[in-house]
């Protein structure tokens, strides 16, 4: 039986043509594929300005570098998070400063960003977890107390509050920073990222940054690099972009199925989703009380699935050093030791979705 992954990148005549049309053009780069699926995918989010790039972490270099933080700032980030939320803080040479994460929903708990505020906290990092749009009210306390809001999307391809205005991940804070990747929801053939935002102020410089900073003379204005994308991977993105709400349907579908399915094992904790809010589903995690049982139960079963952020930030290697090192952060300790991901890729079918389900329901009764 065909062992079932936890992605399975979507690929097809339409984005091979796309390729091929963009290189048989010689124009692989600074070209309008990059250009279009920026404004594309800013139109989809309802933001001013989208600025394709290399990866998501680049983007969060990139969105820190446009709002000036760097030596002396403080940035407030949670430790429940894929590393780079934290290292692209120590690489503009700010600090960041972790804190925990709700206990329903796993994102930043605003209670605690207030606690940790000081007179040089200079933004929150807020991380739409797995497809969780954090809590409204970190965008509204952070525009009270006139601190920058980073949005890291890199997991929230079509995350959306589902009240007027409709706002998506990418248009709620000062800057957006989404991740492609073969597992994302939007992969683009591969590695690459979007920096995003609603301010025109910032939206006039983020071209430039990823371009050397450079104007229209060709003169470096601030410090940049070569952060662009290839015209061959935007236009890959923008087939995608075009398929991406019918994606996220599909995973919705998943889910739905998966939470009936396993509602009432005492096992396993559903992960919750967001009153008022779509959860675009990039990952389908649960919270086991035998993890290891889960994932051994489930690879007998030909089944894929994964541990995410076992090791929160704080605690990991590169952070030896800083204060937070042996930090009891206690909701973010317990499901860090519980979490198991599970596939729900818009590339499952009928049956292996049904496969998923019995496998889970066995290992867990």
């Amino acid at each position: 039986m065909k062992r079932i992954p936890m992605a399975r990148p979507t690929w097809d005549d339409e984005m091979r043509d796309a390729a091929l049309t963009t290189l048989d053009s010689l124009q692989w780069v600074k070209g309008p594929q990059g250009k279009h699926f920026g404004q594309e995918f800013a139109h989809y989010c309802g933001a001013v300005q989208g600025t394709p790039c290399q990866s998501g972490s680049v983007a969060l270099w990139g969105a820190l570098r446009l709002l000036g933080i760097g030596p002396g700032d403080e940035v407030i980030v949670p430790s429940l998070t894929y590393i780079a939320t934290a290292t692209c803080v120590s690489l503009v040479g700010a600090t960041p400063v972790f804190v925990d994460v709700e206990s329903e929903h796993w994102c930043l708990d605003v209670n605690a960003v207030a606690s940790a505020k000081t007179v040089n906290t200079k933004a929150v990092i807020g991380v739409h977890l797995f497809g969780q749009l954090c809590d409204a009210k970190l965008g509204q306390w952070c525009d009270e107390h006139n601190i920058a809001y980073i949005e890291d999307a890199a997991q929230a391809h079509g995350a959306m509050e589902l009240t007027a205005p409709h706002r998506k991940a990418g248009a709620l804070g000062d800057v957006a920073c989404f991740s492609f990747f073969p597992s994302k929801n939007l992969a683009v053939g591969g590695e690459g990222g979007m920096l995003m935002t609603k301010r025109n102020d910032l939206a006039a410089r983020m071209d430039a940054l990823v371009n050397h900073g450079r104007d229209q003379r060709l003169e470096s204005q601030e410090l940049g690099s070569n952060l662009r994308m290839s015209e061959v991977t935007a236009a890959i993105g923008r087939i995608q972009l075009g398929r991406l709400e019918a994606w996220i349907e599909r995973r919705e579908h998943i889910a739905k199925q998966f939470s009936v399915a396993f509602d009432g094992l005492d096992a396993i904790q559903l992960p919750r989703i967001r009153e008022g809010t779509r959860h675009a589903w990039h990952q389908y995690c649960l919270l086991a009380h035998d993890p290891t049982g889960l994932r051994e139960a489930l690879d007998a079963k030909g089944i894929d699935s994964r541990v995410y952020y076992s090791t929160p930030c704080h605690r990991q290697n590169v952070y030896s050093n800083h204060p937070q090192h042996t930090q009891t952060l206690p909701i973010t300790d317990d499901i860090a030791s519980r979490l198991v991901a599970i596939p729900v890729h818009h590339e499952l079918s009928d049956e292996e979705v049904e496969r998923i389900i019995s496998a889970v329901i066995q290992s867990s009764t």
